[in-house]
Order: structure tokens, then sequence, then C-alpha cells
């Protein structure tokens, strides 16, 4: 087969690193499979280089955060920041996720709480990939790529409950 073919198996060339510290350990989940997610999902939006670090903290934690960063006095479920120099072409992107909300409406959504810190990495990132979730029309259009995201990754649609 020639080299430059459009072959789907073909590996895209990329360099996209992961880094997930888990600060929380309420919910077990695999790093691997994470960040197969996030690196896949970064690609599929034309990320091509870029250090991606994830935080999974607490309720505490995240209120700090959003605190001292956001100016905004409460618990959240994800805040991510592009920490990339400006003209770069490597993006760095800091990202929190908070594993006792996610344990907590994970119970209530009657879905595994790994399926809800999914849905938490992955809206992080896609806020970062020029997805935003101001409007109920951005919202939907947002909503609805992690629930496929999701989908093909196992998890069904973790957004929508179905």
């Amino acid at each position: 087969m020639n080299k430059n073919s459009n072959s789907p198996n073909k590996k895209l060339s990329s360099d996209i690193k992961i880094n997930i510290d888990v600060r929380c350990d309420v919910i077990s989940f695999g790093r691997r499979k994470f960040a197969d997610i996030i690196k896949k999902t970064a690609l599929k939006f034309g990320l091509k280089n870029a250090i991606i670090n994830f935080a999974v903290v607490d309720d505490v934690e995240i209120a700090n955060i959003n605190r001292q960063f956001l100016n905004k006095n409460k618990i959240t479920d994800v805040i991510s920041f592009d920490l990339s120099d400006f003209g770069s072409d490597k993006k760095v992107f800091d990202i929190a996720a908070n594993a006792q909300l996610a344990q907590r409406q994970a119970e209530i959504k009657k879905h595994s709480g790994q399926a809800e810190l999914a849905l938490y990495f992955l809206h992080g990132l896609l806020h970062q990939l020029d997805f935003d979730d101001l409007t109920a029309a951005d919202a939907a259009k947002m909503h609805k790529a992690e629930d496929k995201i999701l989908e093909e990754f196992g998890y069904g649609k973790v957004f929508s409950g179905q």
C-alpha cells in the first residue's frame, strides 16, 4: 500500500502527552483508557501538539481552584485552563476534575463513577477545543459530542443518561 494513502488504519502523527495526577481516589478508573479517550478526542478535533495535565481532586481543592482563579466560591465538576505560550504551536492545558462530585452524581444518575469522571475529563478538554456551553444551543452541541465520544468508549450516553 502506498505510504501516502488515506488508509483508515494509518496512525496519525502527533505529540500529545497526557499526565494524570490522582489527588482524590474515591473512583477507580483506568488511566490508560482515560488517556486514550483524551488523546483520540484531541486528534479528532485537530490538536496534534499538546501537554494535557489532569488532576483528579476533591470538593475542597476544586472549590479552592474556583475561588483562586475564577473568583467563584463554590464546588464545581471540572475547571480547565489553557496555559499555552502565546503564539506557540504546543498547547498546554491544565484540567481539574472533581471525583467526589462525580461519585455523588453517578449515584444519582445510576451509572458508574468512572463514567461520570470520564465525562468531566472530556468536558474540560472540549472547552479547550473551542466548545462552549453558555447558550442552550452550544450546550446541546457540546453534550451531544460528549455522549457520542463516551458511547464510542463503552460508557454510553453519560450526560443524557440514556
